[in-house]
């Protein structure tokens, strides 16, 4: 068995060793990259400030760069025996250079390094999934002025209510979208921020130079305080999961709409036969399955803060091992969302609309308050009005004009998409995603 960074003379129990490291070495596969990159912008640091040599750090870096190399293509691999990623970067650069390589952990601690991974990695997969949201949005957008004409029962209590439109449903969630990235760019500013530096949550006496990292690591800021440094850790993840949280039900709930609406009961959508699947012994089933998995993966994540809460929710300040755990359902939730925001974009890019649903006397009701509406402005107080369309319902003499003239800002008339768009666009240049991947390339091509 391999020694670990922090032994000495003793070599912790096999039994103790499986259970604290867990599935540490797994979840840390994913950070992998973060790792080195956060490395990188270490050593630069530590030449500035006399602890490598120029010759050193040169080399060092040139390694690192090999090391990222292979992290990115999806070839790290953590050795049997090696506690966690550091270690088997750390192991990687002595193999390569010797004791030169041991030099790369001078004023961090692990506390500091893991932290930085977490915020270097959440901030990337933060970028990926604005960018599937917005994918998603501009199809919402589009099918939405492609339908916008296309009317559709509007419900309320699961009875129909008044008119809706294929124009309103696919926009109500392109809009709701903007507001699920309002909410992960907040999260993002958070995560935005550098601890390093911080080693243990309480600093060092080398003199780092933070603001040196910050800048080639394309933070927007540090975290300033060392002991507030390590009690982010938990807070981010779980600051992030509730952005995550809103997307997810956003798309929860358009998995469920979609999957209500394909059903031969309604009949407003039908997915292509190849987006279905079938059953083992009813020949005429084509079932909703992508929608459905999308609805309970979605439900899941909407879970994630609350999973993050009951890990960390009761720690005072400082590390404590408890938080390692956090990582085991914090970072596969991005593949999982990701996942989720490509299959919903392909399916309502081709999923098929209903064009004449009103065409069926059962909805007719849906007209009344129409009615309504009209006789108040030919002149007829509300009530009155009300009262005479609800005697015609109940006496069966109601006649519907199936027919709409909403013209106010939102309405069936009036979808307000160009505005939408633009909010759309201003939020996602808010994020400033540029400062990062520029900082992130100068590294690692130098």
């Amino acid at each position: 068995m391999a020694q670990k960074l922090w032994e000495k003379n003793v070599q912790v129990d096999h039994e103790v060793d499986v259970f604290t490291v867990g599935k540490d070495r797994e979840m840390d596969l994913y950070l992998a990259k973060y790792d080195v990159l956060g490395s990188m912008a270490h050593i630069t640091m530590l030449e500035s400030i006399g602890l490598l040599s120029k010759e050193e750090l040169d080399v060092l870096l040139a390694e690192l760069r090999k090391i990222y190399a292979i992290a990115d293509k999806g070839e790290f691999v953590i050795e049997d025996g090696i506690e966690d990623v550091h270690s088997q970067v750390e192991l990687m650069l002595t193999r390569r250079l010797g004791d030169m390589g041991k030099k790369i952990h001078s004023g961090r601690s692990r506390n500091d390094q893991v932290l930085l991974d977490l915020k270097l990695f959440t901030r990337a997969r933060i970028q990926e999934l604005a960018h599937l949201a917005k994918d998603l949005f501009e199809v919402l957008i589009a099918q939405s002025e492609r339908y916008k004409s296309v009317l559709l029962p509007g419900y309320t209590h699961l009875q129909i209510a008044m008119p809706s439109s294929f124009g309103l449903w696919f926009g109500a969630y392109a809009e709701s979208l903007v507001d699920d990235m309002r909410l992960l760019q907040a999260a993002y500013k958070i995560c935005n921020r550098n601890p390093l530096g911080s080693a243990a949550g309480y600093g060092s006496s080398f003199p780092l130079n933070r603001q040196m990292t910050t800048d080639l690591l394309g933070f927007d800021s540090l975290d300033y305080n060392v002991v507030y440094a390590q009690m982010g850790r938990g807070k981010m993840e779980r600051t992030v999961a509730f952005a995550m949280a809103g997307i997810a039900g956003t798309l929860s709930k358009l998995a469920f709409d979609a999957c209500m609406f394909n059903s031969q009961n309604f009949g407003f959508i039908k997915l292509p036969p190849q987006f279905t699947t079938g059953s083992s012994i009813m020949p005429h089933k084509k079932n909703p399955d992508v929608f459905e998995l999308t609805r309970a993966k979605c439900n899941k994540i909407q879970g994630l803060p609350n999973q993050i809460t009951l890990i960390c929710n009761n720690l005072p300040s400082g590390y404590f091992r408890d938080l390692q755990i956090i990582k085991e359902v914090f970072l596969p939730a991005f593949d999982e969302l990701a996942d989720c925001l490509r299959m919903v974009t392909h399916m309502m890019r081709e999923v098929q609309v209903n064009e004449h649903i009103l065409d069926d006397d059962k909805y007719a009701l849906l007209f009344s308050v129409e009615e309504v509406n009209r006789r108040v402005v030919e002149g007829v107080p509300f009530r009155d009005a009300y009262k005479q369309v609800g005697l015609e319902i109940e006496a069966g003499k109601f006649v519907a004009r199936k027919e709409v003239h909403h013209t106010h800002e939102g309405s069936i008339g009036n979808l307000c998409n160009d505005r939408i768009a633009d909010m759309m666009r201003e939020v996602m240049a808010s994020f400033s995603f540029e400062r990062m991947n520029e900082a992130e390339k100068q590294l690692i091509h130098g």
